[in-house]
């Protein structure tokens, strides 16, 4: 039963910490039953991503078995990591947003469309989180054990997989922001932001699992670092939109 406790919490923990250091961004806190909301729903959004992921994978094998790709084993990594996770992922966290936050009255400026898209992505990742911690641990291992190697698969969470699902939909909310007060170019703007949001996200999953030692350290490390460098920079642009572009 501790068990169970314990993978909840420190599942949850990492979306915690990085929800807390992304509102303070926010000088207009938003309401907190829509927080709540969002990341909740951030949550549910797993299920849907975890069927649509297991029904392409299907496909993907079926793929994988015609002969003239049988040859082309990278093709097949490629597909998988960049379209059967990658974009199901950002694709059904953006539509978390666009069917719950983009019409609501609590989105009224651009900052807040960066915000929400990483309350989803929070959610999201909470969950995923709770599920990745379940499967590796053994349970017969003692509860000191249990405890030290769940914090530490939390805390690598907390700095990989985590922080890189806040940076694309962030990356994918700047580019939303931009869309939002630039009508004429809204679906160039979305469009661009999605598309590096699955590269980027691809590019790290891949590089983890495909390649070789160092690069399957430092592809994701240069992922991560460059996605925080640029989010900082995105953050201070979209606040100086607060004033000539209005939401809703």
């Amino acid at each position: 039963m501790y068990e169970i406790i314990l993978y909840v919490s420190f599942g949850i923990l990492p979306s915690l910490i990085w929800l807390f250091y992304y509102l303070r961004k926010d000088a207009h806190p938003e309401p907190q039953r829509m927080i709540i909301k969002i990341f909740l729903y951030g949550m549910l959004v797993t299920v849907p991503v975890f069927f649509t992921q297991i029904g392409l994978s299907e496909f993907l094998r079926q793929f994988a078995a015609i002969e003239m790709f049988a040859g082309l084993p990278i093709l097949i990594s490629i597909l998988k990591w960049f379209v059967v996770i990658a974009l199901t992922e950002e694709l059904f966290k953006y539509l978390v947003f666009k069917l719950s936050v983009q019409r609501s009255s609590a989105l009224d400026e651009p900052l807040d469309v960066m915000l929400y898209m990483v309350i989803v992505a929070l959610g999201f990742a909470a969950l995923e989180n709770i599920l990745y911690l379940f499967s590796p641990i053994n349970s017969a291992i003692s509860f000191s054990e249990v405890v030290k190697t769940t914090a530490m698969i939390s805390f690598i969470r907390f700095i990989g997989a985590t922080f890189l699902h806040t940076l694309c939909s962030a990356l994918l909310g700047y580019f939303l922001a931009l869309s939002f007060c630039n009508t004429q170019k809204r679906i160039q703007y979305a469009a661009t932001g999605m598309f590096l949001a699955v590269l980027l996200h691809g590019l790290y999953d891949f590089s983890i699992m495909e390649l070789q030692h160092p690069f399957n350290v430092m592809v994701p490390m240069a992922v991560v670092l460059g996605l925080a460098v640029f989010m900082v920079y995105a953050f201070r642009q979209i606040k100086k939109l607060k004033d000539v572009c209005k939401i809703n």
